[in-house]
């Protein structure tokens, strides 16, 4: 590594997280990514962040060489955003045909794509062991179906099935997984399902991997490790009862809980995997491949939404700041505040910290419906026209995947890289989507079509 090398390294990690986004938003309304009339609302997301952060996971999980991480595309599936993650060395976790499109496009390998869905169909299934893509079945009529299909067309995809060890939830149960009556995977403690899963390892010698995801956010670390621990014990047993080891990977999924509570960039993989050496050693014994699926810890606190402040007011001695960032960016949030509140930062026009005594105030979108609210009587610094305001840690499940309400323009998403003197250099991960493509999205099209035939209908009606 070279001088310059190591100077941009200290800078990049030395610099904290408040002021690496103040960095990258002065650079955006500068460059015009960020505009009080052509660009509304913008994301970025801090690519060396990004970059830091699976090195870090990496390391955690070095003293085991068979590891495929394998990023959850459904937390950020911008295709450049795969493609960057490939470049890392990660695979991919894809639950849907359009994510494994995206998966391909990006680069990915089919042998580093792992296909997880509780309802798969038989063009996916098809299209995956075509590929070689690895799959965890989730039930048993799609072990089943599964079979069939390898009867006329054998296949290198790598082939498990989904446990639910049903060891509880968490605190939120909504993005908790293995409750008694998930609908996730087979339920390992009902009554018969042990010694069937049994039997379907000892029918099929191409059931050669388990997999299991305890839950997401709000889940404890003590929770996840007990889901895994008793797949692992699962696993020994097939294998000592077969004579063989069948069973060969262990996928454990993903799930480790973000800190959306302060700016510290620790991801937390060094305690998750203590965790699990303590609770589940036998997982690293060597014994066993690892996969793994985080998605939301990878890129949640590296991303930020950027919007314009278009009008405040007073209502009912209230102070109400209306946004350009709503449900159509953070759709959790609005819906489920309680479970999912949201940081805000208040920027002026420039990009740069509002200060000022904080006071109250309703932070608001602009979708029309009244619940469309990212925080209610927040403190901040008082919001003016013009400002802008932040939307902390939303690189995964925010912009990327956004809510079509009132037809609101996608927003823009840009990678950011800072240089050694504080450059900010951005790339396109998505342009920002503009008239003519949201009419040809809605059907534009298809209007002369969809016109004939409603004047055939309207004049073969009879009016009363």
């Amino acid at each position: 590594m070279n001088k310059i090398e190591v100077r941009e390294r200290r800078i990049v990690k030395n610099l904290e997280a408040a002021g690496r986004r103040e960095l990258i938003l002065k650079a955006a309304v500068t460059q015009g990514l960020l505009h009080p009339e052509e660009a509304l609302v913008a994301a970025f997301i801090d690519l060396d962040g990004v970059r830091e952060n699976v090195a870090a996971l990496h390391r955690e999980f070095s003293a085991n060489s068979r590891v495929l991480h394998a990023f959850a595309a459904k937390a950020n599936c911008l295709v450049p955003v795969l493609a960057a993650l490939n470049g890392l060395g990660m695979g991919c976790e894809v639950a849907s045909e359009g994510e494994l499109a995206q998966a391909l496009a990006a680069g990915f390998s089919p042998d580093r794509i792992v296909f997880d869905s509780p309802a798969k169909t038989g063009r996916e299934l098809r299209q995956s062991l075509l590929l070689g893509v690895a799959i965890n079945a989730d039930n048993f009529q799609e072990i089943e179906r599964i079979s069939e299909l390898l009867s006329t067309s054998p296949s290198l995809s790598k082939i498990g099935i989904r446990i639910n060890p049903q060891v509880g939830v968490g605190g939120i149960e909504a993005m908790s997984t293995a409750g008694a009556t998930s609908k996730f995977g087979v339920a390992l403690a009902d009554e018969g399902s042990r010694a069937r899963l049994f039997e379907a390892y000892r029918e099929y010698p191409w059931l050669t991997r388990v997999h299991a995801h305890v839950g997401s956010q709000g889940c404890p670390l003590a929770l996840i490790a007990d889901g895994i621990s008793r797949v692992v014990d699962f696993a020994d047993e097939v294998n000592r009862r077969l004579g063989r080891q069948q069973i060969t990977a262990i996928d454990i999924g993903g799930g480790l809980p973000v800190d959306f509570e302060s700016d510290s960039l620790e991801s937390g993989f060094g305690p998750y995997v203590q965790e699990l050496k303590r609770a589940v050693p036998a997982l690293f014994n060597g014994q066993y491949e690892i996969v793994t699926e985080f998605g939301r810890t990878i890129l949640a606190k590296f991303g930020f939404i950027a919007a314009h402040v278009e009008y405040t007011k007073v209502s009912g001695g209230r102070r109400i700041a209306i946004t350009h960032a709503g449900a159509q960016v953070a759709t959790r949030t609005v819906f489920m505040p309680e479970a999912w509140p949201i940081r805000i930062g208040a920027h002026d026009g420039l990009g740069r910290t509002k200060q000022g005594t904080p006071v109250a105030q309703d932070v608001a979108g602009p979708c029309c419906f009244a619940g469309d609210l990212i925080a209610r009587n927040r403190l901040l610094p008082p919001l003016e026209q013009g400002d802008i305001i932040t939307l902390l840690d939303t690189g995964a499940y925010y912009f990327s995947t956004p809510f079509n309400y009132n037809s609101l323009l996608d927003p823009g998403v840009y990678g950011a890289n800072i240089d050694a003197e504080g450059s900010v250099r951005f790339t396109t991960l998505r342009r920002p989507q503009n008239i003519s493509e949201l009419l040809e999205r809605t059907g534009l099209d298809d209007l002369p079509e969809a016109l004939t035939l409603a004047l055939t209908a309207a004049a073969s009606s009879t009016l009363p």
